[in-house]
């Protein structure tokens, strides 16, 4: 259980950030914009809440969710994986297909087990691992400019 995370803000802006190079499916247009976090991660909760205060998606406001397990009954535009939850990312890949759901998760190999981004520490910096095959899979369109930020796995 990870209570305090020096890199917190700068996975909320860029889970923020993220929103800007997906198009959801239509269905997902409406209501509030919700990101799922499964895991502990009490100082990433706090930075996505209070973004959460002030921004939006589109016209959609953004909503904070966190379980330490799969919850069936959130409907999440953003599902982020923590590092201590990553076992679970082929139930979730495989529930969620089609669906219209970014996955995210922080743990090595990860963009090629099913995460659509992945977040990687290099040389002290916070990065991200980008697969497009995943996010496609995942019902979501892609814009071709997050791959010139990311390190493309696929």
């Amino acid at each position: 259980m990870q209570n305090f995370d020096p890199n917190a803000k700068v996975k909320a802006v860029f889970l923020y950030n993220f929103t800007r190079y997906f198009e959801w499916p239509e269905k997902m247009k409406s209501g509030n914009f919700i990101i799922h976090i499964i895991g502990t991660n009490n100082s990433l909760s706090g930075e996505l809440n209070k973004m959460a205060t002030s921004k939006q998606v589109g016209n959609q406001k953004l909503e904070i969710k966190n379980s330490t397990s799969l919850d069936a009954t959130i409907k999440p535009h953003i599902i982020f994986i923590l590092s201590e939850s990553s076992d679970m990312l082929k139930d979730i890949s495989a529930k969620y297909k089609g669906k219209g759901a970014l996955i995210v998760t922080e743990k090595g190999g990860l963009a090629k087990s099913g995460s659509a981004i992945n977040f990687v520490a290099i040389d002290s910096k916070l990065k991200f691992e980008y697969s497009k095959t995943n996010a496609v899979k995942a019902g979501l369109k892609t814009s071709e400019e997050l791959k010139s930020l990311a390190i493309a796995v696929d």
